[in-house]
Order: structure tokens, then C-alpha cells, then sequence
């Protein structure tokens, strides 16, 4: 998901879909908000105060709207509730509205100013004003008008958007990259080192891990909450089986051609040919000769069906098809979509009693023989009469077991009375047992429709029935069991299970720095290792070019930063770090060093670019926080609880 969002932000693109963004958050990045009203109380009310200054929640909600449809652009059907997360959007939304107030603070300070003939010329250059490459004054008025935003608005706020923008041209201004920026970037980005590393896992250390009777105790005691037990009810309940109405049940001849004709689809005939095949295997791998020599053998045996020699037979003898050649290579009827489709596209072609040419697949060389034909085409009512008034009378049964349990819930309701209920209906009262919010149900298995109401049901209230594969169900409530914290007695195999695995992780990172401390004394990881009986591995050479993940480890940044920071071969990473629950202890195999002569003219111009770029943004991110420190941002509550959602 990390290495999707940042090949993604690299993109010409993206940048030029947030410079539009920045530039016009209120029209929005190509029409895609709509207008309306906000419908919300809060959009009046600030979002976030700077100073003196404030940014209302309409605002801010105009620019999240904004910028999420940006991303649904770019992303499309990559963007996931996850990604939406990754990128952090409320808070990048937030960032961006404060930092536009700053920045235009901050030109002030610097005394510029944008001119009448600047705004025109960037209002004239946003697409969403433009028809055929060119400003169009009627489409700029009928988007305003869209967005219901008048020209002075919408000008005022793109006034102080470019003033910001000049301000941060201003605060990035003074960025120079020399050659020794130049010769240290191509270092950083292509010296390679190699790690010789030792992983121990908790899992290793389980079976040192002994449970005491004290230790056991005064773990739970600091952590009885995560062994709370949920809150459970168990429920009584009638069930309408819609079998016990099907002898009530009149299906008419009407209703059998309502049904056929409401579920065609169920009744259709799909296009399908029968077919049987000699099969010449190649296998995927093969050389040239190979395939040459198993194209003479399919050729060989062609010759052999033209001949007219008993396919049957000639299947026998040559098929590699070891799973049709007992039934003469018969393969059965079958429907499009069933065989690769250089087979399927053959065997389609051809009428019934006629052999194809050689066929090439994956598989290899194919013969096949057609042997029937059925085409596309829907089964008559009176074929599947029997099956249709088989679901007629189902469906009409599971409505009238709906209809009695619904009489009954309607009867009963305000008293809760489930055996007067099942008195007038005949009916067994049933019990559940307790089960939680997620658990599976006694008599239903897992029934989220049960759960969702269950919890919410007092002493005498009556569910309203749901329909479900096992039948119409009415239910009450019989009995709640609060969520509570346990005795020890009552979950010590839950709790042995934790406490033992705690242990094994603290006896793994105690192993792992004591080799730590004995590898920072000196000698290598190796000979420290296999003095303990562990395994030293190697990632091989690797740049920074892999971003945080590092080979035969995984993604582990802390690790990869430290590692690049090690200059002399055997010294040991500082520090022992976690990677996917395991310790590892690393130290500095070989180190490849990059020369910049190898750079060319071009290579060293792109990268001056990159460099100009990186310390722009540093630089900018500097002056932002330097002004940030200064100013009192006040967020509201309610957007603080927005964005910890992205958290």
C-alpha cells in the first residue's frame, strides 16, 4: 500500500493536481464537487482558529471534499477506506487551510502583492473555465454560478491563493544546490551495503517460558481488562417453518408463468459442444526442438484421423491426457468460458462430426473432434414445471410463515407474551444459549440479523420477525449477562497463553541484547552467533533506492536509516530493532561505494533537479513549522475527533 502511494505522489501528474488544488480548492480539481447546502450545523462554526483568523467548517469541508475526489481520480479503484487512511486526508486537509493563512500572513510581511493582470491570467488558466484550450467567460460565470460563488468571491479567495504562492516562492527562493549537494545525493542514492543479521523470535524462546504461580497472577492483575468478557444474553424464540404452511399453500397455473417469466435467467439453456481431443504435450518450459519434435508427432497422428483410423483408438495410443484417454479423450459437454480459449474458440467452430486442424494451447498441440451441439435458448415452462411450482409454493409458504409471525409480534408486542404466541400458533418455545455480539447462535450459527437486535431488546420486548434460511423467527429476550471482568479460575488458559507468550518475547529480546552487547566488544556477528547456536543470515547488496524494506527482512525503516549509517565493515546497527515480531540484531557486512564521475552531463542536471527539489520542500516545511510555533492554532474538538479517524 506504501510503495502504491508514494510511485503515485512521484507522478508528473499528481503534482500538478495538487498545484491546481492549492491554487483553486473552492472550484475544485475538475468540477468534481457538487453544490447544495451543506446540510450542517456545524458550517458555519470554526473549524480551526489562527490568531485572529479563522477557518469555518464549511471551508474546511469544501477543501476535504476536494481533496478526497482528487485522489478518487488518481487512485480510482485503488482507493480504499485503507488508502484513505494512509494519506492521512483530514489532517492533510487541515495542514493546507492553515498554511494558506500563514502564508498569506507572510506576504504581507514580505510586502507582495498580486496584480490585476496576474489574476486574470490565472483564473484564465484553470481548465474548469476553459472550452477548447481557451478562457470562456460564460463557462466561468456558469461554474460560479454552479458552485454558488460570485466572481468577487471566488476572485478574492484566488487572490490570496496566489499570494501565498508568491510567498512561497519567496521562502524557497534562496535554495542553491551545488556540485558537492549533487555528489553526495548520487552517493546516497546508489552505495549499496550488506547486513549480516540474526533473527530471534519469541516463538523460539516458548518453551523456556515457565509459568509461575506469583508471575501468573501479577500478570493478570496488570492486564484484567484485556480478558474482560463480553456482555451475552440468550434469547427464547419461535420458529415459523415455512414447510409446516406448504400444504395451505394454492399454486395456481398464473402463478407458475408469473414465476417463469420474473426468473428466465434460472431457466436458461447455455451454447455448450461436446468434444474429445488427442492431446501432445509440451511442456511450458520446452526448447525450440522440443516443440518441433512434438509438432511432428501431432502432425504424425492428424494424418492418421484424415486417414480415417478410429479416433478412439489413436487416443489410446497417443494422448498425453492421462485423464481422458480412459474415456476415449471424451471431455463431455461443455459451455464457453470452461477452456482456454484457443481450445474454445476450435471447438465452437466446428459442426458436429467434424475433426479440427492442430490447435496450439499452453498445454500443447491439440486434435479435436466435435461431437455435439446445443444451442443457446431457454427451457420451456412445461419442461421445468415441476421445479417451478416446487419454488412457487416455497416462496409462498415462507410468505405466510412471514405473515403468521407477523401477526403474532403484532398481538404480542406490548406485552412480550411469547407462549400466548406460541399457544395460537402451535409452536415449541425454543432457548439459545448466550452468546456475544459476534458469536454464532445456538440453532442459527453466526446471525448478524439476530445479533444487531438482540443486544437492544429489554426484559419484555418482542423482536420484529427476520426472515432467515432456517425459517421466520419471533424472539425475546430470556437472559443478559453483563460484560464483567473474570476471576482468574474462569479464564487461566486464555491467560497462561498470554503470559507465556510475553515471556518468550521478553526472553527474545533479552537474548538479543545480550548479542548485542557482546558483538559491540568486538568480533563479528557470525562467531558471536554461532558461540549461541544461531543462524547469521545476509540480505545481499541493497540501496536506499528499496525505500524501508530491506531483502529477507521486510519493511523496516528505523533498521534501514541505521544501517546506512554504519561506515566500517562488522560494526553493529546501535541498536536491536523489531521487524514483524521478530528481534533482529544487524552489523555492517560490506559496504559498495558510488563514484559521481560515473555521472554524465544529463544525469547530473536531473539530480541537481531533485536535490533543488527535496531542499525546497525542506526548506518550506522548516519556515511552516517556524510559523506555526509562533501562531496559537486552536483546533475544534470536532475536528480533532475527524481526524483521529484517519488514525
Amino acid at each position: 500500500m506504501l510503495d502504491l502511494i508514494r510511485k503515485k505522489q512521484k507522478s508528473v501528474f499528481i503534482k500538478l493536481a495538487f498545484a491546481i488544488i492549492i491554487l483553486s480548492f473552492v472550484i475544485g480539481y475538475a468540477m468534481l464537487t457538487s453544490p447544495g447546502d451543506t446540510g450542517d450545523a456545524q458550517g458555519n462554526s470554526v473549524a480551526v482558529s489562527i490568531d485572529d483568523d479563522a477557518i469555518s467548517f464549511a471551508d474546511y469541508q469544501t477543501a476535504y471534499g476536494n481533496l478526497y475526489a482528487l485522489y478518487q481520480n488518481i487512485y480510482r479503484e485503488q482507493f480504499t477506506p485503507e488508502l484513505e487512511k494512509q494519506l492521512g486526508l483530514r489532517r492533510q486537509t487541515l495542514d493546507m487551510l492553515v498554511e494558506q493563512v500563514l502564508l498569506s500572513r507572510e506576504a504581507t510581511r514580505l510586502g507582495l502583492k498580486i496584480g490585476d493582470k496576474e489574476l486574470v491570467d490565472a483564473i484564465a488558466r484553470v481548465p474548469a473555465f476553459q472550452e477548447n484550450g481557451a478562457f470562456n467567460k460564460d463557462r466561468y460565470l456558469q461554474v460560479l454560478a454552479y458552485q454558488r460563488l460570485t466572481p468577487e468571491e471566488f476572485e478574492g479567495r484566488q487572490r490570496q491563493q496566489l499570494l501565498a504562492e508568491k510567498a512561497r516562492e519567496a521562502i524557497v527562493g534562496q535554495v542553491v544546490v551545488g556540485d558537492a549537494d549533487i555528489d553526495e545525493e548520487y552517493r546516497r542514492q546508489n552505495e549499496q551495503i550488506n547486513l549480516a543479521f540474526v533473527r530471534l523470535a519469541p516463538a523460539g524462546f516458548e518453551d523456556r517460558a515457565r509459568i509461575d504461580e506469583d508471575g501468573l497472577k501479577t500478570f493478570f492483575e496488570s492486564a484484567k481488562e484485556d480478558f474482560r468478557l463480553p456482555e451475552t444474553v440468550a434469547l427464547r424464540y419461535l420458529l415459523f417453518d415455512p414447510a409446516r404452511y406448504a400444504g395451505e399453500v394454492v399454486a395456481s397455473d398464473e402463478d407458475l408463468e408469473k414465476y417463469y417469466r420474473r426468473n428466465l435467467d434460472k431457466f436458461d439453456i447455455p451454447e455448450q459442444v461436446k468434444a474429445a481431443h488427442i492431446l501432445i504435450k509440451v511442456p511450458l518450459d520446452a526448447d525450440a526442438a522440443t516443440r518441433e519434435s512434438q509438432r511432428q508427432r501431432a502432425d504424425q497422428v492428424l494424418a492418421e484421423v484424415k486417414a480415417g483410423k478410429d479416433f478412439a483408438a489413436l487416443v489410446r495410443q497417443y494422448s498425453d491426457d492421462q485423464g481422458t484417454v480412459p474415456k476415449d479423450g471424451d471431455l463431455g459437454f461443455f459451455p464457453r468460458g470452461v477452456m482456454v480459449p484457443e481450445f474454445e474458440q476450435a471447438a465452437f467452430a466446428m459442426k458436429p462430426g467434424e475433426t479440427s486442424e492442430i490447435v496450439t494451447t499452453p498445454f500443447g498441440y491439440h486434435i479435436i473432434r466435435c461431437d455435439g451441439y446445443i444451442e443457446p435458448g431457454i427451457k420451456p415452462l412445461e419442461e421445468v414445471r415441476d421445479e417451478v411450482k416446487a419454488e412457487v409454493v416455497a416462496e409462498k409458504s415462507r410468505q405466510l410463515a412471514l405473515e403468521k409471525a407477523m401477526d403474532a409480534y403484532n398481538i404480542n408486542r406490548k406485552t412480550g407474551d411469547l407462549e400466548s404466541a406460541a399457544q395460537a400458533n402451535a409452536l415449541e418455545i425454543r432457548e439459545t444459549g448466550f452468546f456475544k455480539r459476534d458469536g454464532a447462535i445456538d440453532g442459527f450459527g453466526p446471525a448478524p440479523e439476530i445479533s444487531a437486535t438482540a443486544f437492544t431488546l429489554g426484559e419484555k420486548d418482542l423482536a420484529r420477525p427476520l426472515v432467515l434460511p432456517q425459517g421466520v423467527v419471533l424472539f425475546g429476550l430470556k437472559e443478559r449477562q453483563e460484560s464483567r471482568i473474570p476471576e482468574l479460575s474462569e479464564v487461566r488458559g486464555a491467560v497462561e497463553e498470554a503470559y507465556r507468550k510475553q515471556r518468550s518475547r521478553e526472553l527474545a529480546r533479552a537474548a538479543a541484547d545480550e548479542l548485542l552487547a557482546a558483538l559491540q566488544k568486538g568480533g563479528s556477528l557470525t562467531e558471536r552467533a554461532a558461540a549461541d547456536g544461531l543462524r547469521t543470515e545476509e540480505t545481499g547488496l541493497f540501496s536506499r533506492a528499496n525505500g524501508d524494506f530491506l531483502p529477507r527482512l521486510g519493511n523496516a525503516p528505523e533498521l534501514a536509516q541505521a544501517a546506512f549509517a554504519l561506515e566500517k565493515e562488522l560494526a553493529a546497527v546501535p541498536a536491536v530493532h523489531e521487524v514483524d515480531g521478530t528481534f533482529v540484531v544487524a552489523a555492517l557486512k560490506e559496504r559498495q561505494a558510488a563514484d559521481p564521475a560515473a555521472l554524465d552531463a544529463a544525469g547530473r542536471e536531473e539530480l541537481k533537479g531533485m536535490v533543488l527539489t527535496r531542499k525546497k520542500e525542506e526548506m518550506f516545511k522548516e519556515k511552516m513549522d517556524a510559523l506555526k510555533k509562533q501562531a496559537n492554532i486552536v483546533e475544534s474538538p470536532a475536528i480533532q475527533a475527524s481526524i483521529e479517524k484517519d488514525i
